[in-house]
């Protein structure tokens, strides 16, 4: 039975970008989760060890925006869903979204964001 977690919104200050200023003042990074995995065995155990922990995977996430520095959003969004699929055998899949709202550029925008997918076949 494949169950879907989501972590929507999850907000970090990080030094990621590629323009000096970025990566002296830092910004905001909003990160979206979708985890895909097994909840069969949950769904009868009702037991945290049945099931993947959300607050570790938020910790883990927390870890690489708030960490070491990247150029590209593109590049957080990936080493995101394979520490993710590393740390965390129950997942099949993950889904990552990375939002940077303040994008240092002319004109109005909500944000700039970078979506990935992958699956434990394609690690």
């Amino acid at each position: 039975m494949n169950g879907r977690i989501h972590l929507k919104n999850m907000l970090f200050y990080g030094y990621h970008g590629d323009l000096a200023e970025e990566n002296r003042l830092g910004q905001r990074f909003i990160v979206d989760l979708i985890l895909t995995l097994d909840i069969a065995e949950v769904a009868q155990t009702d037991a945290l060890e049945s099931t993947v922990d959300y607050v570790r995977v938020h910790e883990v996430c927390r870890q690489l925006v708030e960490g070491e520095r990247v150029r590209m959003i593109e590049t957080l969004a990936a080493r995101i869903a394979e520490r993710l699929l590393a740390d965390f055998g129950r997942l099949s899949a993950v889904e990552v979204l990375v939002k940077k709202p303040s994008v240092p550029m002319k004109g109005v925008l909500d944000y700039v964001a970078v979506e990935t997918s992958r699956t434990r076949q394609s690690v």
